[in-house]
């Protein structure tokens, strides 16, 4: 069996142009889809994945491991982030390719069943970006928060800590103390609540003071509460609070995983299966963190082929905790990619059809040609004009 063609899919869910990787082969009928969605790099993606195709066309798409390795090793320089969107996008591709060759779900051969069920949560407005990224004040989040409740979701998460610099104004750590309360009292103790700094405060002293103002909630856990790179902020940080720290969205090295694991600062670790390097670099990002007692619970706010990857990868990774879903992102979802994404009671279900389960409607793709996506990160500037982070 060889690859004879690598394409892709774009498909602009607004906020984000989905990337989908197609990858062909000289079988007749057998090929497999995988997704390489970068916030706000569609262009660069594309072109990552037609610059790496060369390197692999005439090879087995069933030689993963080695098919990684060419395209990490034999494109000369690193990849960074675009680069490993573009290795992860194809790498996923051919799991759906090995496992519908196989005639199993892509979860048997990432080392079978190791659950019946998998727990999921969404975001504030179902997924919806408009709603996550601009719900600032008391009244909406509680109407948002309860409205997740009432969909069935056991869990969700917000974000609503304020752009910030290196220090935490007083009136907005009291503002951010006062939503969290209200949406604990609207919601009750038995939902989780997950707070996303989104890497905003550059200080620890400033992440430190929103996060004192959470933890009488008790957050599942908060997320990026310093810059992606900055270990020793949350080093400081872990040595000066008892909430659960998570972090790992923007690493994209399984060397990045090692150096943040030794810092032993976090309680979840949250590597991107679509950044990273695809589901094998995901397994061996989550092996490392078993061994040293941190959970895994996978970035995904992409589309609906990161979703079932995603799916696969918890179905089959004993120290999964919780998935992070987006099917409600944009109304048409399920019209663009049918699979077996399926929530029962904030679960989703155990897939059994052969590779990742998935049909991709080429035709329905086409009704949502790239566009511009929306442009949130120009929001992140202070009162005095400072750029920060988004």
């Amino acid at each position: 069996m060889k690859i004879t063609a690598i394409t892709t899919r774009v498909v602009n869910a607004e906020m984000r142009n989905w990337v989908f990787v197609k990858v062909e082969t000289d079988e007749p009928g057998l090929f497999g889809w995988g997704e390489a969605t970068l916030e706000w790099k569609t262009r660069a993606v594309v072109g990552a994945v037609d610059d790496l195709t060369p390197l692999l066309l005439g090879r087995d798409p069933r030689d993963i491991e080695q098919a990684v390795r060419v395209m990490t090793k034999q494109s000369f320089w690193r990849l960074g982030a675009v680069g490993m969107s573009a290795v992860s996008g194809i790498e996923l591709a051919l799991w759906d390719i090995l496992g519908k060759h196989l005639d199993v779900p892509v979860w048997r051969l990432l080392g079978g069943k190791v659950r019946d069920k998998v727990g999921v949560y969404t975001h504030l407005g179902m997924g919806d970006m408009r709603a996550v990224y601009e719900t600032d004040s008391i009244d909406p989040i509680v109407e948002r928060a309860r409205e997740v409740v009432e969909n069935g979701y056991r869990a969700f998460k917000a974000v609503f800590v304020p752009y910030t610099h290196y220090h935490a104004p007083l009136p907005q750590v009291d503002k951010v103390a006062r939503m969290m309360e209200a949406m604990r009292a609207a919601v009750g103790d038995e939902i989780e609540i997950m707070v996303d700094f989104h890497g905003r405060p550059a200080s620890a002293g400033a992440a430190l003071a929103y996060i004192e103002a959470l933890a009488p909630a008790r957050p599942m856990f908060v997320e990026e509460p310093v810059p992606p790179a900055d270990f020793e902020s949350l080093k400081r940080l872990a040595g000066q609070t008892s909430v659960p720290l998570a972090t790992g969205e923007r690493l994209i090295d399984r060397t990045d995983f090692e150096v943040l694991f030794a810092t032993g600062a976090i309680d979840i670790v949250q590597p991107d299966i679509c950044h990273c390097g695809g589901l094998l670099e995901a397994k061996k990002v989550a092996a490392r963190a078993e061994t040293l007692g941190i959970g895994v619970a996978p970035h995904n706010p992409l589309g609906p082929i990161a979703g079932v990857a995603a799916l696969h990868f918890a179905v089959s990774t004993p120290n999964h905790v919780i998935q992070e879903e987006m099917v409600g992102a944009v109304p048409w979802y399920f019209d663009v990619v049918q699979g077996p994404i399926r929530m029962v009671d904030g679960f989703w279900q155990v897939p059994d059809a052969p590779g990742l389960g998935i049909v991709v409607d080429e035709t329905e793709c086409a009704k949502h040609p790239f566009a511009q996506e929306v442009l949130h990160t120009q929001n992140a500037v202070m009162p005095d004009g400072t750029i920060v982070d988004w």
